[in-house]
């Protein structure tokens, strides 16, 4: 584990029942850098997510060594970790809020939870829907989950992780079930956050485009192994594993590069 990196996996098991999903995972993450995890549907990339953060379902267990802010996750407490220094967003944003507080109550819960609803929470609160794209904030603080669009929601997400200063966002599909402005948004705002704030990711997707856009690095995941990784420029120009290569010409070809 390098002294930058923020995430170190060595080894990562995950199995349910006596099946393994997931095996021999192994990959590290830092500040400033954004991580790619790509593959098919049901390659085991969220379940690796949520076994970073501890929040695999009951049942599944996961063997092998995590380390998070160099410290091994066995020994930390991950209610504190969770939010504070590895933020995390999903595919839809809805599931994650309750309808039934506003904006303004998630951020009061949310920063009360880690001993930070102190004076000027408020403030801190519309500085960060501000800085996700909202240029009048204190109006979107007062309205519901139900009130917003997938996108909305999404970068709200994102202030939630900017207001508690976390370091590193895992980004869990994060613009699949989003309309085209929308998915360019949350784009354009990761990339911001990548490049002002200096902070690390681990962006889970299927879309090579979004690889190509936004990550430094990427590891290509099939049947729960990793089967390559390495600089986006290097496993796009020159793709050893035969899985690869199928990922990236499909993505040529519906993108209209295909020469042939």
């Amino acid at each position: 584990m390098k002294s930058a990196d923020l995430i170190s996996v060595t080894d990562l098991t995950v199995r349910a029942g006596g099946r393994e999903l997931v095996g021999g995972v192994s990959f590290s993450a830092g500040r400033g850098r954004v991580l790619g995890l790509v593959g098919e549907s049901g390659s085991g990339k969220s379940l690796t997510c949520l076994a970073l953060l501890g929040l695999l379902p009951v049942g599944v267990q996961a063997e092998g060594e995590i380390s998070l802010s160099g410290l091994p996750a066995a020994k930390q407490d991950m209610r504190t970790i969770r939010g504070r220094h590895i933020a995390m967003i999903l595919q839809n944003p809805m599931s994650c809020f309750d309808p039934v507080f506003t904006i303004r109550t998630h951020f009061r819960e949310t920063l009360a939870a880690h001993g930070m609803c102190g004076e000027g929470w408020e403030t801190r609160m519309l500085a960060a829907l501000e800085e996700v794209g909202f240029p009048s904030p204190a109006p979107v603080a007062e309205l519901y989950p139900f009130q917003m669009s997938g996108g909305m929601l999404q970068r709200v997400m994102i202030g939630l992780a900017l207001i508690l200063d976390a370091p590193f966002l895992i980004a869990d599909e994060p613009t699949t079930d989003l309309d085209t402005v929308a998915q360019a948004r949350v784009l354009d705002l990761l990339c911001k956050l990548k490049r002002e704030r200096g902070m690390g990711m681990l962006l889970v997707t299927h879309d090579l485009g979004v690889i190509a856009r936004i990550a430094d690095d990427m590891a290509v995941m099939r049947h729960g192994r990793i089967v390559e990784q390495g600089p986006v420029s290097e496993v796009f120009n020159a793709p050893a594993h035969p899985y690869t290569q199928e990922l990236i010409a499909a993505h040529l070809r519906f993108s209209g590069y295909d020469e042939n």
